[in-house]
């Protein structure tokens, strides 16, 4: 005997596991650390929630975000409170969230800001620490996966923008237990083969878990002591790492690294153009203004008539020359004139000069001048000065 057999189709039992879940749980709260959160142009938060050993995926339609007070990232502990229901397109239990509140920072964003804070404190994230870029790379080091979209994005932009570029790729995990080491022990590899300009580390977009080996000390620490200038590019542009604190530039994706690294050869090229233009335009400028100065001054009538020009400055060196001589000679007999004058003084002075007048001088033999009748006495021999000459003469009679 045969019993007719039940098939179902997939959209059947899907609904009636969705029916049995909703009738099972209704509205439940639940307690977890988000993970993958998304938010595209919709406006709706795609997110999931997890403990240490179990996940599900949630959904927070914008019309449920009128009393969300924080913005949902990665890491942060929440409490939910919503139904439980299937999406059915895709077989997977969901919880569709009407309400959101904090729970506090999960495992892994703690560590994150614990390392955060204490690599701050070391000084690994100071300014004056980072390494600025070269203008014009030849060498590029590639730390990535080989098989990521990341390698292939860095790649193209590269080839698009300056295809004879020199890259060197340092495969690695970047993902999972053990690729932290690997990306360490590539950096220090490219360092220690050296020759390289910059180098490129990152990957594509992913959860917080799939980041995390870009938030691992061993991955900042090899950064920190690379000496090639390192640009960190770790997922899409909202996501950041301990990486990209520690770099000595941030990309926001592994294509904006890659433009970041290499210029646009174009844009190259016409900067080159415009300032050619620039420099030449400048030095066309220079040679007409020296051009002007040299025919301003082979026009003037110092190189029109050289022999003019000699005959004017001797006829001022002449006239230099008498009024020197005119000075000099009226200062002589300014000179001359005083002298003059202090000679007639000091021959009013002289007590010789009344000798011309008829007056004498007597001298007792001591030399000394005979002022009066007692300075001398009978039989004293006195010289006598007169205008021509002295004489001497003996003292035979004193009168008062």
């Amino acid at each position: 005997m045969s019993e007719e057999k039940k098939i179902y189709k997939v959209s059947e039992v899907t609904r009636l596991i969705r029916q049995a879940l909703e009738r099972t749980f209704g509205a439940v709260w639940l307690e977890g650390e988000l993970s993958n959160v998304s938010r595209p142009s919709s406006g709706h938060y795609y997110l999931t929630i997890k403990d240490e050993s179990s996940q599900i995926s949630g959904v927070l339609f914008r019309g449920n975000q009128r009393d969300l007070k924080f913005k949902p990232v990665d890491g942060l502990m929440v409490r939910v409170f919503g139904e439980i229901s299937v999406y059915e397109p895709r077989g997977t239990y969901q919880i569709i969230i009407r309400s959101m509140e904090e729970a506090g920072q999960g495992a892994l964003q703690q560590q994150f800001e614990k390392l955060k804070e204490k690599l701050l404190k070391e000084g690994l994230f100071a300014a004056e620490q980072k390494k600025k870029l070269p203008l014009l790379p030849r060498h590029v080091g590639v730390v990535t996966s080989r098989t990521g979209a990341a390698v292939r994005d860095i790649l193209n932009v590269i080839n698009r923008r300056f295809p004879n570029l020199h890259v060197v790729i340092a495969p690695v995990k970047v993902q999972g237990e053990g690729a932290a080491r690997e990306i360490a022990d590539a950096i220090d590899m490219l360092n220690e083969r050296g020759g390289l300009d910059v180098m490129i580390i990152g990957r594509g977009g992913g959860s917080l878990e799939d980041l995390w080996c870009f938030n691992e000390e061993i991955v900042a620490r090899a950064i920190a002591r690379s000496v090639i200038p390192v640009i960190s590019a770790v997922g899409h542009e909202i996501d950041y790492t301990i990486s990209d604190f520690t770099a000595d530039l941030r990309a926001p994706t592994p294509s904006a690294a890659a433009e970041l690294v290499v210029g646009c050869k174009e844009a190259f090229e016409e900067d080159l153009r415009r300032h050619g233009v620039a420099l030449v335009r400048a030095l066309r400028e220079t040679v007409l203004v020296m051009r002007n100065r040299l025919l301003a001054v082979s026009g003037s009538y110092i190189f029109s008539e050289p022999r003019n020009m000699v005959k004017q400055y001797l006829q001022r060196l002449d006239s230099a020359m008498l009024r020197m001589q005119h000075s000099v000679e009226m200062s002589v007999q300014g000179r001359r004139r005083d002298l003059q004058r202090i000679s007639d003084q000091l021959k009013a002075f002289n007590p010789t000069a009344v000798l011309s007048r008829g007056y004498s001088i007597t001298m007792n033999e001591a030399g000394e001048v005979v002022r009066s009748v007692g300075d001398v006495k009978v039989g004293d021999v006195v010289v006598t000065r007169v205008d021509d000459g002295k004489f001497e003469s003996e003292i035979s009679k004193l009168k008062s």
